[in-house]
């Protein structure tokens, strides 16, 4: 079977090992067709002080020629160069443009902060233990990502790791059906595509992003399925991918939906 990787980081995101031309060799050597590197847009000093969480913007054209470089050498392999893009909402201080964003064919929408605060970040977790956060926390994110997914003006082609708010473990006390309810039909209202993202197995929830119960609520509304390793590091560029696509099928999905260079969809089947 095809696989398929939309979502990796390199060494130029301030929590990325390897560089470019190490996660292309991997993939082919993996028998990955699809590869989209997708490094985290700069944010701004205001949030990123350290440049840990998003790659510098004097780093931007390095990153961009490696992965043109990448192509050259890797012609058999389908190379996308992406960047995975922060939704901040009324924390956004970038005043972004539409030239900002040309070099990049895949735009990732992620919600890694709630309120300006990085709430997946290990080093800044501690809020999580105060009485209640979990429930506030987990309202806060799932109405910022619906804000995000539904909105026609934001730039993203895939919505990724959807519910990245269980990375650390932490769940509501109640019933999160109404919040998958909610997700999957701003995605479907926006026209995105979401994520099976493989890298969740690996941290404190112990599953993939999405849970089975969101990522079947996906395919009720009709948003189209992607998947990526999220690998930030080229060792785990192919990690789980048929495990991604099992998680799919078991859902209910029957194809693949890939992002193409051109801005268009393909399928690949799932069986």
């Amino acid at each position: 079977m095809e696989l398929v990787n939309t979502h990796c980081h390199s060494r130029y995101c301030g929590h990325g090992a390897g560089e470019v031309a190490d996660y292309a060799r991997a993939a082919e050597a993996a028998g990955i067709a699809t590869l989209a590197f997708t490094e985290h847009f700069p944010l701004s000093a205001a949030l990123d002080p350290d440049g840990y969480l998003s790659v510098p913007a004097a780093d931007i054209p390095a990153y961009l020629a490696a992965v043109e470089q990448a192509r050259a050498d890797h012609p058999a392999l389908d190379i996308i160069c992406g960047c995975e893009l922060d939704y901040l909402g009324p924390d956004e201080d970038r005043g972004l443009t539409a030239d900002d964003l040309a070099p990049f064919e895949l735009i990732l929408g992620s919600v890694h902060f709630v309120d300006a605060w990085p709430f997946d970040d290990p080093a800044q977790r501690g809020a999580w233990d105060e009485p209640g956060a979990p429930d506030r926390i987990w309202r806060r994110y799932v109405e910022l990502w619906c804000q995000a997914a539904s909105d026609p003006a934001q730039p993203f082609h895939v919505m990724s790791h959807p519910d990245l708010a269980k990375k650390f473990g932490f769940m509501p006390s109640f019933d999160p059906a109404p919040l998958y309810g909610a997700m999957a039909e701003a995605a479907a209202a926006g026209g995105r595509m979401v994520e099976v993202n493989t890298s969740g197995s690996y941290y404190a929830c112990a599953e993939m992003f999405p849970a089975p119960a969101l990522l079947a609520a996906f395919r009720r509304a009709g948003a189209p399925c992607t998947v990526g390793t999220d690998a930030h590091d080229p060792a785990n560029v192919a990690r789980d991918i048929e495990r991604g696509y099992a998680l799919m099928a078991a859902a209910g999905y029957r194809c693949v939906t890939v992002p193409t260079r051109s801005g268009d969809r393909r399928e690949v089947p799932l069986a």
